[in-house]
């Protein structure tokens, strides 16, 4: 059974007050094991927009649903041609300081792991190895009939050469790669099939309304239960997929530390929030560490 979206979270309790102390983030580092779960708010000093935060996409923008790109070609039309702008924005993306400084905490093996709700492959380009995708990853698409997957630069050459000319200027972009076109901008946009057996070809990403796999859910798990402590990077945890890690830390007894800017669903369960740019708050933590994170950066190949 697929889940309904939920889109937004509305707080019911009293909010964790916030802090600008970094010392608890810092103190469970410093012991090891971490657990790092990283959500779109990481991205934004990228250049890549969060979902809920001020000026997140979803006060414009309303995600792609499952049901509704397997159900209706018209919608699976508006996506790529959409996708297919945002695309080359999105790749463009490169990591920026918090990325490095997550980086610079597993060489250090500081951490159990990392979990990214992100789609965009930033924690890989910098450098940070044995990232599990949670959403899946936008650099690869897979089709619906075969299972076949094929690298993201692969379709991006078929769709250009299929729709020569497409040049609209979009309104914004998205965390999922999404770029904001009107239906007369997309137009007659031509779709590509799956170059094995004609099948419906998805970008390898877990959309709204779509349950993550559960061996994936079950990996996450696993390092959650040989983790010391989770620490929450950017992330409202408005969406169950990443709640569940973070009740499943507070019930184990292991400490919850969250930075993001604004409240979140898991506050309740956290012994901290601090509200400080991630950049420059995972940077001050690395340096105070002694492992200043360098801006030794893997490009992905497109």
């Amino acid at each position: 059974m697929r889940t309904r979206p939920t889109l937004s979270w509305v707080p019911t309790e009293e909010p964790l007050p916030a802090t600008t102390d970094l010392g608890p983030v810092a103190e469970a580092l410093g012991r090891g094991g971490v657990l790092v779960l990283s959500g779109a708010g990481i991205s934004t000093e990228s250049g890549i927009p969060d979902y809920r935060g001020e000026g997140g996409s979803l006060s414009r923008h309303t995600p792609m649903t499952y049901q509704d790109f397997t159900a209706d070609a018209r919608a699976r039309r508006r996506y790529w041609a959409r996708s297919h702008l945002g695309w080359r924005t999105f790749g463009r993306a490169r990591p920026n300081a918090g990325h490095r400084a997550v980086a610079a905490f597993a060489r250090h093996d500081l951490l159990a792991g990392v979990v990214t709700q992100n789609v965009d492959g930033l924690h890989q380009a910098a450098g940070t190895a044995g990232v599990v995708e949670l959403h899946g990853g936008l650099d690869r698409v897979v089709c619906l009939s075969c299972g076949a997957l094929s690298p993201r630069r692969e379709l991006a050459r078929r769709l250009a050469e299929a729709n020569a000319g497409f040049e609209p200027v979009a309104a914004g972009i998205n965390p999922d790669g999404d770029a904001d076109l009107t239906d007369e901008q997309v137009g007659d946009f031509r779709v590509a099939a799956c170059a094995r057996c004609g099948g419906v070809l998805k970008p390898d990403v877990v959309f709204f309304g779509e349950n993550v796999p559960a061996d994936r859910v079950e990996r996450c798990r696993a390092l959650v239960d040989s983790a010391t402590s989770l620490l929450v990077l950017g992330s409202s945890l408005t969406v169950m997929s990443g709640l569940r890690f973070v009740r499943q830390a507070a019930q184990a007894g292991k400490p919850v530390l969250i930075v993001n800017r604004d409240p979140t669903r898991g506050d309740r369960h956290a012994v901290t929030r601090v509200s400080l740019p991630l950049g420059a708050a995972l940077t001050a933590v690395a340096d105070g560490l002694g492992i200043p994170a360098d801006d030794g950066t893997v490009t992905p190949a497109q």
